[in-house]
């Protein structure tokens, strides 16, 4: 990065803070702060919307997932459209109709306090993790890459989140996510058209969807029954379905956003233009990791993405055997892009499919290779992380895109974070202040009072959410860890919601401990599967704790008196 790209990097981020710090003088009680006087349009819920969900990880760590197993991953958004209809149809009009702050409100109308506070106190748990990964994401990959302190990173995109969402509340949370999705899908449509610029300088762009086919790159639907596949048609229909029905229609991260339409119907117009654009914004994000990956055939790659870790190995003893494989790897990437170019001269049918076989076995070798140096990085750091996707991306970025860009690919990436985070914080305060601080300690306060505790949740949360990117640790690909943590809970909840609106005999005491029961089930099938004892899509959670919820709910309820 040069001083332009810091320029640009800079005067993105402190617009988009001021613009949330202007919201303040608009904030004059809990309704405003929380719900921006219900005043938001239809198009200004529906980008906030997106921009919570396309947190910092789905800008950094989706084109990686891409870069290693194709568009495969684009399934798990198929359930989601649906989703979207029956929130809008079943679970909007009851929040309206009830003048809710947040979802679990209606918890305790329709059963009781407990079974309200059980479903905030989950909200709050896996929120407040998902809130701290959504910092630590962009802030150990950028620190990474750009040779930033990792710590004062996270700090960065974290207090400049906080200040806007502390003082301008849910109205400059909508409005800057709108102006943050903007700059996003400009910079996502730059690294778009540069690395085809780039592709197209060696082979037709035909050509190069002849190679990503043949590499399995561009196979976006799965129909196999296999359940040990994490992603499949099967698992995204039904599992990415409860995941999207329980995230839209019971997380207030989410719901919070639409609570603050103008009526009904700005609120579904709102989530419709989800239905209709999230899947194919996927689609386009996993399609540029592809093109990454056809980038990367035509222009030298490094061995391993993570830099930190290949300095690591170069100030090793394993530093003889690393030269080795690198020095077979470059071999392996020119003789896969001689191939690629005689692919593309190539014109009889047989000769260009033996052609294509050959550059398939090439490409798997270098793979292999690949596979060697992360084992060696644990030879030499059993502890040291070694998968490297997430870092696929920002070196493409950094290596290859004009100065000026990058400094916008930074932002965007940066102000993804800081999207998905306000809107994480603005949530967890909102329930903190509404189901816990005004249900159970000061219901009698005023207005005032409870602007001034919700501010201070949302300085708290932020605290929490620093807290827990301090002490992450990157186990997973990041943009799959985020939907584990979600899984882990989202089915319990939304379990909970589906029994208080359409199984009315059904009570409090029931679902409150059938909820119990099916929480730990999927704790202990999680744990199961990281033990290795067997394995199963993570999808399947949603599943599995919807299910369970319903069936042991429906067994107490059946043991208890008629009363309770």
């Amino acid at each position: 990065m040069n001083y332009l790209d810091f320029i640009v990097l800079g005067a993105t981020l402190i617009l988009i803070v001021l613009v949330g710090v202007w919201q303040v003088k608009k904030q004059h009680s809990i309704q405003s702060f929380l719900l921006g006087d219900k005043s938001m349009r239809w198009g200004t819920i529906g980008l906030s919307v997106m921009a919570t969900q396309a947190s910092a990880i789905t800008f950094i760590s989706t084109p990686g997932q891409a870069y290693e197993s194709g568009l495969s991953f684009v399934q798990n958004y198929f359930g989601l459209p649906f989703a979207l209809i029956i929130v809008s149809a079943v679970f909007i009009p009851i929040y309206y109709k009830l003048k809710v702050y947040t979802a679990y409100e209606y918890l305790e109308s329709r059963f009781d306090i407990k079974t309200r506070m059980l479903g905030a106190f989950l909200f709050l748990v896996q929120r407040g993790l998902a809130a701290g990964i959504t910092i630590y994401a962009p802030a150990i990959i950028l620190s990474s890459i750009l040779g930033w302190n990792l710590n004062a990173t996270i700090f960065l995109t974290g207090i400049s989140v906080i200040i806007y969402t502390v003082t301008g509340g849910t109205t400059a949370v909508s409005i800057t996510q709108k102006y943050q999705m903007g700059i996003i899908m400009v910079g996502m449509f730059a690294a778009f058209f540069i690395a085809i610029k780039y592709i197209t300088q060696n082979i037709p762009m035909g050509d190069a969807m002849d190679l990503a086919s043949s590499l399995g790159k561009l196979n976006a639907v799965d129909f196999d029954l296999n359940f040990e596949k994490r992603y499949t048609i099967w698992s995204g229909l039904a599992g990415g379905l409860f995941l999207a029905l329980s995230y839209f229609g019971t997380d207030q991260s989410q719901v919070q956003r639409y609570l603050a339409g103008k009526n009904v119907t700005a609120s579904r117009m709102g989530l419709m233009f989800n239905a209709m654009f999230k899947v194919p914004m996927q689609f386009f994000i996993l399609f540029t990791g592809v093109l990454v990956y056809i980038f990367y055939v035509f222009y030298q790659p490094p061995v391993h993405f993570k830099e930190v870790s290949m300095e690591m190995l170069r100030q090793s003893p394993a530093k003889e055997q690393l030269l080795a494989y690198e020095s077979e790897y470059v071999g392996l990437v020119n003789k896969r892009k001689e191939l690629a170019l005689e692919i593309s001269k190539t014109e009889n049918g047989n000769e260009r499919a033996s052609l294509l076989d050959d550059f398939k076995t090439v490409d798997s070798k270098s793979i292999e290779v690949r596979n060697k140096v992360k084992s060696l990085i644990t030879e030499v750091s059993p502890d040291t992380e070694t998968k490297d996707s997430d870092y696929v991306f920002l070196t493409f970025v950094m290596n290859y895109l004009p100065n000026g860009l990058i400094g916008l690919l930074i932002a965007v990436i940066l102000s993804a974070a800081m999207s998905s985070t306000s809107s994480e914080l603005n949530a967890l305060a909102s329930t903190s202040a509404i189901d816990f601080y005004k249900r159970l300690v000061k219901r009698d306060a005023n207005d005032r009072q409870y602007l001034f505790v919700s501010r201070v949740l949302t300085l708290f949360w932020g605290g929490v959410a620093l807290s827990f990117a301090i002490m992450a640790t990157n186990t997973e690909n990041l943009i799959e860890a985020i939907n584990i943590i979600g899984s882990i809970f989202y089915g319990t909840i939304l379990g909970i919601f589906i029994i208080a609106f359409l199984i009315k005999y059904v009570k409090g005491s029931a679902v409150f401990y059938g909820a119990l029961i099916a929480q730990a089930i999927v704790f202990v099938v999680h744990f199961l599967i990281v033990a290795g004892y067997f394995s199963l899509g993570y999808l399947w959670y949603n599943v599995i704790g919807f299910s369970a919820t319903i069936l042991f709910s429906i067994i107490i309820q059946s043991l208890l008196p008629k009363s309770k």
